[in-house]
């Protein structure tokens, strides 16, 4: 038993040889040597790869935009259903404070558009690539979005049954050099039937400008904001308690939005429910 001990204590440290786990000093030294030496290649050669790499990407362009060729759509409040009793204010207020938040935070108000210049309307505000990357944007006036622009308004028309949506299309670096042929505007529409057949836009018809067009990327163009379309939803009590599904798609343009793959694709489909 203490010959087997001893054998077991000398395959860790031999006294004898002075052999650690059945290698000398020296051959440790030696295979520590080569692993550090082949891994500071390998470092290397991974941070050479990676500088090559970032030599050829550009700051301010993506070099692969062809994922999403075409813009989705979305809407603030930033919900699919939205479910309200008209008469609570607690219901509702959410979808007020949110699109508020959206209107302050996302530098829709004056004081910060007046920084941006004013464009020419119904023409792409081109801009070429000499000096400067940095690129100017167009002005968007808050109050083109009239009374759902929340100033009039700070409910929205959610306290009288009728409310607003704003949509826009996504600023993602897929649509970066955009340049929509035709007149691209939102058209909604309910799919059941309703008395609701009055949707009113604003800008009127829910026109989506040119000029906001193209897009140069979130570096370039700083101060860039993506141009909004309200839509107020003019409920009467016919429509009460009923979930209305509506539709709301980019038309008028070559800009997809019939992809059954992809449902948000130049189009969204949202859900409204009022309570009396």
């Amino acid at each position: 038993i203490k010959e087997n001990t001893s054998s077991w204590k000398d395959s860790f440290y031999n006294p004898r040889t002075g052999e650690v786990l059945g290698r000398t000093a020296s051959s440790w030294a030696l295979i520590l040597l080569f692993y550090l030496v082949f891994y500071c290649f390998l470092a290397g050669m991974f941070a050479l790869t990676m500088w090559v790499l970032l030599l050829t990407l550009d700051d301010y362009v993506p070099r692969y935009r062809d994922r999403v060729p075409n813009p989705g759509l979305v809407i603030r409040p930033n919900s699919l259903d939205i479910t309200f009793n008209k008469s609570d204010a607690l219901k509702y207020s959410q979808y007020v404070q949110h699109l508020e938040s959206f209107l302050q935070s996302k530098k829709y108000n004056d004081s910060q558009q007046e920084r941006n210049e004013e464009c020419t309307e119904g023409e792409y505000f081109l801009q070429d690539d000499s000096g400067d990357m940095r690129k100017k944007a167009c002005r968007f006036k808050r109050a083109s979005l009239s009374v759902c622009s929340g100033l009039s308004d700070t409910n929205f028309g959610y306290h009288e049954g009728k409310p607003c949506v704003l949509l826009k299309m996504n600023r993602v670096k897929p649509i970066i050099g955009l340049k929509p042929i035709g007149n691209p505007y939102i058209n909604c529409t309910v799919k059941v039937k309703s008395s609701l057949y009055i949707l009113c836009y604003f800008p009127s018809e829910g026109k989506i400008d040119k000029m906001y067009f193209p897009y140069y990327g979130k570096k370039a163009h700083e101060n860039y904001m993506q141009p909004l379309v309200a839509v107020k939803l003019l409920l009467s009590k016919e429509d009460y308690n009923k979930e209305l599904p509506v539709e709301c798609r980019v038309e008028g343009s070559d800009l997809r939005n019939n992809d059954e793959r992809d449902k948000f694709l130049g189009r969204v489909t949202f859900r409204v429910k009022v309570v009396e």
